[in-house]
């Protein structure tokens, strides 16, 4: 009985949860869509009015009655969730880290790290991994981020030779992504690693990402005549 009353107890503290959650989605939604309610509640009176009318004319109308409800809600929920979505990339677009926002929500197979490269000027390249290979995302001024992609291109090359690296500029201007559309182009990409070599390439990566910050750097200007130890090894 203590069982019970425990998950009784956790269900009930979940669905308070989950009930907030929707509410402040739907706060947030409403404030760039203030439509919403209306829609949701439309799409939802057609289909159930639209089965219920057809239990009607076949002479079912209980059992389509309820077969309408339930599909009443799925519909409501779909057309919730999309416009939530679309409210969403709305208020995202423009600020930054943004595109780090929506790498973390790409889906399973992927791993993501945010900022993995940045100029003064805040131009940021966010990098992903996947069965695609390893995708840079990039956020800022196109001009300057050219330079930038090209130099953590560079970088992936000398760790990962055998892996292909895409890249993709977020923004609305000719050859660029928009942030919306940015997951979406993602899963497109072709497959062409398996899950072992996903790991390894994670490996490599997290591998030298721990090396770079544990290597000691001297403060100050390097003294003249300071050669490196043979083989790049510090000891």
């Amino acid at each position: 009985m203590a069982r019970k009353s425990n998950s009784d107890s956790g269900d009930a503290a979940a669905n308070p949860g989950r009930l907030k959650q929707i509410a402040l989605t739907y706060k947030m939604t409403r404030r760039s869509d203030p439509k919403v309610g209306l829609v949701i509640a439309g799409v939802g009176i057609v289909v159930f009015g639209a089965l219920l009318g057809i239990g009607f004319l076949i002479g079912h109308p209980v059992y389509l009655g309820i077969l309408g409800f339930l599909l009443a809600f799925l519909a409501m929920a779909i057309v919730f969730g999309r416009r939530a979505e679309r409210a969403a990339f709305g208020q995202m677009e423009g600020q930054p880290g943004a595109a780090a926002a929506v790498l973390q929500n790409v889906g399973r197979g992927w791993t993501t790290t945010p900022a993995v490269a940045m100029n003064r000027s805040q131009d940021v390249i966010h990098r992903a991994v996947g069965r695609a290979g390893i995708v840079l995302v990039a956020e800022g001024n196109p001009n300057r981020l050219k330079s930038l992609l090209a130099a953590e291109k560079k970088r992936m090359a000398r760790i990962v030779v055998d892996v292909p690296v895409h890249d993709i500029v977020v923004g609305d201007g000719e050859g660029q992504v928009p942030l919306k559309k940015v997951r979406t182009t993602m899963l497109k990409l072709p497959r062409v690693l398996t899950a072992a070599q996903v790991t390894s390439v994670n490996d490599r990566l997290r591998a030298m990402g721990d090396l770079m910050s544990n290597m000691p750097i001297p403060k100050g200007p390097m003294p003249k005549g300071m050669r490196m130890p043979r083989g790049g090894k510090m000891r």
